[in-house]
């Protein structure tokens, strides 16, 4: 009893949520910890049978199951750590350049200059949803909300309206499109192309926010939210940040490079793969040949990712260059925000190792064997509850695709992208006071916690319910894409 894989998979969930929340444990050894009580309690059968459906010889899998837990465990966090440390590490400091170079808020003011003050709302929405591919949520909302404020201060109504909209833009793009670090665990985990990943992501994405959108507009209607004062985020630092002279800001072209060359990049080449342009094309034309190895050769993720931060610190250094000091700063910074991001997501991916191990994949199959549509709720589900239970996104989604991600290597009835979707599109339920999120969203926009629950915690579940609803249509209207 205590070796079937639904038991040990309640049991490792069991470590990571009450070790999070019930001993405060940093996500990171939690996830540790359940690695390896996992790993203490698969039987060598099931690692046997692991190894086997992976490709190994017979010898070979005997040799795993016999393997010191310890090893097994350090080479899934060391596999993980070297598919995923370059591009978090890259997307740390492209987000971090991008904010004290000041092209983030370049790009959010143009956005604006051309919707106009009318349409200040969408302005928001669709800024903060372009600036949550390449950085995390809480510093999108953190550069955001002095915006809005001051956007609110001259429309005199609508404050509500312009927070939920930077909530749903960033909140979504941060769970649904790379590189952040749970879409970039998903992609390793299911053995999704990152390029493909990054399209799909866009595509729900922007349904979903359509979705919040209107929810804002009604919820705005329906509760009329004042601009408020405090300490934590006074109105005077922000009485004249709508004035502020953007001649300082570097030029929109330069400040959107460090996002469009990776993204650029990644998207050709994949397309070049998805279908299959590089022999067919290039025959008999030797330039087009160039390019077409070009673009292989620098759409690769790490190279892609390393190239636009490359670009975002050249964009930094030029704004920044009479305060060398502080560009210094910055890169430290963020490469230190990284490294823990880093070891959370690694840690996660021993985690999701062990439980693979136990077979737990082959047991979901096997129980949705007559109906594997089911797969995609579930996995939905799975990651709702543990981000509420614990209130990390990204610890939910890594707990979930460490569930799931032997789907990868099953005959389904549609493509994993799917199921990599509605991980990310479940782990925006249900935010609430053991969310960090939501402090962030209460004490920087001064909203009550009573009226952060009814407004941002709501808008990120109906959003989420909207991308699983979007997520089970396409996958029954183009399966295998």
């Amino acid at each position: 009893m205590l070796q079937d894989p639904i038991v040990i998979l309640l049991v490792g969930m069991v470590i990571v949520v009450g070790g999070i929340i019930g001993f405060r444990l940093n996500p990171f050894l939690a996830l540790l910890l359940a690695a390896i009580v996992v790993a203490l309690m698969t039987p060598a059968a099931s690692i046997v049978q692991f190894g086997l459906s992976k490709g190994m010889s017979q010898q070979a899998a005997e040799a795993l199951s016999r393997s010191a837990i310890g090893d097994r465990i350090a080479t899934a966090f060391g596999t993980t750590a070297g598919q995923i440390g370059i591009l978090i590490a890259m997307a740390a400091i492209i987000g971090k350049c991008m904010l004290v170079s000041g092209a983030a808020e370049r790009i959010v003011r143009s956005i604006l200059g051309i919707t106009g003050e009318k349409n200040a709302p969408l302005a928001f929405l669709s800024s903060s949803f372009f600036l949550g591919i390449p950085v995390f949520f809480d510093t999108v909302f953190y550069l955001m909300i002095p915006l809005a404020k001051a956007m609110a201060m001259r429309l005199k109504k609508s404050y509500l309206l312009l927070v939920l909209c930077v909530t749903a833009g960033a909140a979504m793009a941060n769970s649904l499109v790379p590189p952040t670090p749970g879409p970039l665990f998903l992609i390793v985990e299911m053995d999704i192309p990152i390029g493909m990943m990054m399209i799909g992501g866009t595509l729900v994405g922007l349904v979903t926010i359509i979705v919040g959108y209107a929810f804002a507009l009604w919820a705005n209607k329906r509760w009329e939210i004042p601009l408020r004062d405090s300490l934590d985020a006074p109105l005077k630092d922000i009485q004249n940040l709508s004035e502020k002279n953007t001649s300082l800001l570097p030029g929109i072209g330069v400040s959107l490079l460090p996002i469009f060359i990776p993204l650029v990049l990644i998207s050709a080449k994949a397309a070049l793969e998805s279908f299959s342009l590089g022999t067919n094309v290039s025959e008999g034309n030797e330039s087009l040949s160039w390019v077409i190895e070009g673009v292989n050769f620098l759409g690769e993720k790490n190279l892609a990712l390393i190239l636009g931060a490359l670009a975002a610190l050249v964009t930094v250094v030029t704004q920044k260059r009479d305060d060398r000091d502080l560009v210094v700063s910055s890169v430290q910074a963020a490469l230190t925000s990284a490294g823990v991001i880093i070891l959370i997501t690694a840690a996660g991916g021993a985690f999701g190792a062990m439980l693979q191990q136990t077979g737990i994949s082959l047991r979901i199959a096997g129980l949705t064997e007559g109906y594997q549509m089911a797969l995609i709720p579930l996995a939905f589900f799975i990651t709702a509850m543990v981000r509420t239970a614990q209130g990390s996104a990204t610890v939910a989604m890594i707990t979930a695709s460490g569930i799931l991600a032997g789907m990868a290597n099953i005959s389904l009835d549609y493509h994993q992208l799917y199921l990599g979707l509605s991980i990310a599109c479940g782990s925006k339920l249900v935010p609430w006071m053991n969310d960090s999120g939501f402090w962030i969203v209460c004490k920087m926009s001064n909203l009550t916690e009573k009226e952060a629950l009814r407004t941002f915690s709501p808008l990120l579940t109906i959003m989420g319910f909207a991308g699983l609803a979007t997520i089970m249509i396409a996958a029954k209207l183009f399966p295998l894409l």
